[in-house]
């Protein structure tokens, strides 16, 4: 049956494939006297030799797409499977109680789990419990005869359907395979959508229900402009959305001759455009879009996709490949900002009600668990910055303190590597991110401290708003265009001018269509955006006048009282 959602439009594209479903089976089960117990380990023998098949070809494709340390865990994984003495263990379980195997496999595995997280001591012990869970997890799937899903064995065009996507299972998604996404919730600033945009895969999230409405193999039309999605379309609904894939792929092939050109407006004036990347390998997005700049490096990938913290040595070919590979172009590295959702289970950081008003980013740094941390990161990049164009920013800064106590250690660091021999930049700028409001509200005083400004509004107009911006029920308060959240934005980039420094966005906001003519009106330097934006908004700004896009700020940051009223008031500059 033919049936419409509307969702998010989180990143453009269109297409029309059959749903994958990434959606976790019921793993539910009954515990079962048995007599032929031989039969049941034969079963559990079976189990273990699909487990075994799956996580060898897994590895294989870890190896080639992630990289040969990312596929070790697999083996971790594998080992376990072939562990004789747990193997034994369920085995017996079997034949002295009489059970079936899906009890005898959880009561084994359910004590291996308790016994390595009691030894909260040792970190590698840890780390076993949560192997030991996902395999158990694998061998009960088989035995109760459900397919897990895995995304990196996507061999066929599809449309994945999931409740949410972590950015690991987005890392695992293959372009060539995947043709779009769609999700229950979340909102164009969530992890995943950010990453479907770096990746280039259309996306449409927060349809509340498309889980419940899909199944697997369904046929799915997805317009991740629009933020439509038809499940099992008619021949012509289908047909339509391949003739609006081929004038987006045309209207690509135009924006595609700007890739050279400089970014100005129709009067002339130039602005920077940056884009955003979370690893080296991400580079080829930046120049395949014409990117000026890299407005901001998310470092945490390097720790996010390590086994333990990242050596001083790995950083440093990390930010000396990005810095060559731009050429003398800026690069903005953002520090360590792990925290909130981004966990590191090498790292133990408290519980906490709520980790985003929390002890994060720069909080850690700052504090002794993070201070070798820090010291470690900041010589790495003191190191690379012979290479390049290097500027360093600090995230999450809430007050001068803070920005104080984080350029001390810096130049502590510096003083150090020049007294050991070091050749390091004497150009670095230093600067701040600012997603805080209180640091907004005191931009003055920062600008007479700081190199440069650059405004991260995914979690500036959530702390705003006292919106989570992954939560669903107040995603209306996620309001980007509202006025009080202009007219912070625009304090802070008054204030950098004042002083004499320049002011950058890196949140989503920089590369949104509706806010470029506002921010090109407030005066904004630099705009950082996912990589695939960079050829639009260059489009966009071709047309746009500074003067009036002036006007057009004066006016809704003085008239306006709501975010609509400023949608409409764009609207209205931009049809003239």
């Amino acid at each position: 049956m033919v049936e419409k959602l509307k969702g998010i439009a989180a990143s453009d594209g269109i297409a029309v494939a059959k749903a994958y479903l990434l959606v976790q089976p019921d793993l539910s089960f009954k515990k079962e006297s048995v007599e032929d117990t031989a039969a049941e380990e034969k079963r559990l023998d079976d189990a273990l030799a699909q487990s075994s098949n799956e996580l060898t070809l897994i590895r294989e494709k870890a190896a080639k797409s992630l990289g040969e340390a990312e596929a070790q865990v697999f083996d971790a994984h594998l080992m376990v499977l072939s562990d004789p003495e747990m193997i034994g263990q369920i085995k017996q379980n079997i034949t002295d109680n009489k059970v079936n195997a899906e009890s005898a496999l959880k009561e084994v595995t359910d004590m291996y789990i308790g016994m390595f997280e009691a030894m909260d001591d040792n970190a590698y012990m840890q780390e076993r419990a949560a192997d030991i869970r996902d395999v158990a997890k694998r061998i009960l799937a088989h035995l109760i005869g459900v397919t897990l899903p895995n995304p990196s064995m996507i061999n066929e065009e599809v449309v994945v359907v999931a409740h949410d996507l972590t950015p690991s299972d987005t890392a695992q998604l293959d372009r060539t395979y995947v043709k779009a996404f769609v999700t229950d919730i979340g909102g164009r600033t969530s992890h995943s959508a950010i990453m479907a945009r770096s990746l280039e895969i259309p996306a449409i999230v927060g349809t509340k229900e498309i889980t419940a409405k899909v199944n697997a193999g369904d046929i799915l039309a997805v317009n991740g402009i629009e933020g439509d999605v038809i499940i099992n379309p008619t021949d012509d609904q289908a047909a339509e959305f391949q003739e609006a894939a081929a004038a987006y792929a045309a209207q690509k092939a135009e924006w595609e001759k700007l890739k050279e050109a400089k970014t100005e407006t129709a009067d002339g004036v130039h602005f920077e455009l940056a884009a955003n990347i979370g690893t080296p390998k991400d580079l080829e997005g930046v120049h395949n879009n014409g990117a000026e700049a890299v407005g901001l490096y998310r470092t945490e990938f390097l720790y996010m996709d390590s086994p333990d913290f990242p050596t001083e040595e790995d950083q440093f070919e990390a930010y000396k490949a990005v810095l060559e590979g731009m050429d003398g172009k800026p690069v903005v590295v953002r520090t360590m900002d792990i925290g909130g959702d981004k966990e590191l289970p090498y790292l133990q950081l408290p519980h906490e009600m709520n980790p985003f008003l929390g002890y994060r980013a720069l909080r850690i740094s700052l504090s002794q668990l993070g201070d070798d941390m820090f010291r470690t990161q900041l010589r790495a990049l003191l190191r690379a910055s012979v290479y390049g164009n290097l500027r360093i920013m600090f995230p999450m800064v809430a007050t001068l303190k803070e920005f104080r106590a984080a350029k001390k250690l810096y130049e502590e660091e510096r003083a150090k590597l020049i007294a050991e021999g070091v050749s390091v930049s004497d150009s670095i700028q230093v600067g701040i991110m600012i997603e805080i409001p209180a640091a907004a509200v005191l931009a003055d005083k920062f600008a007479k401290e700081v190199d440069f400004f650059s405004i991260g509004t995914n979690d500036l107009i959530q702390y705003t708003m006292a919106a989570d911006r992954m939560n669903e029920q107040v995603s209306y308060l996620y309001q980007p265009y509202n006025p009080s959240i202009l007219r912070l934005i625009k304090n802070v980039i008054d204030s950098a001018h004042k002083e004499g420094k320049w002011a950058g966005m890196c949140g989503e906001m920089a590369g949104d269509q509706t806010a470029v003519p506002l921010l090109v009106g407030m005066g904004l330097d630099e705009f950082s955006m996912s990589a695939t934006s960079v050829l639009k908004t260059r489009s966009l700004m071709k047309k746009l006048n500074t003067a009036d896009m002036k006007e057009l700020a004066d006016r809704a940051l003085q008239d306006c009282d709501t975010m609509e009223e400023v949608q409409a008031l764009v609207q209205e500059y931009l049809a003239k």
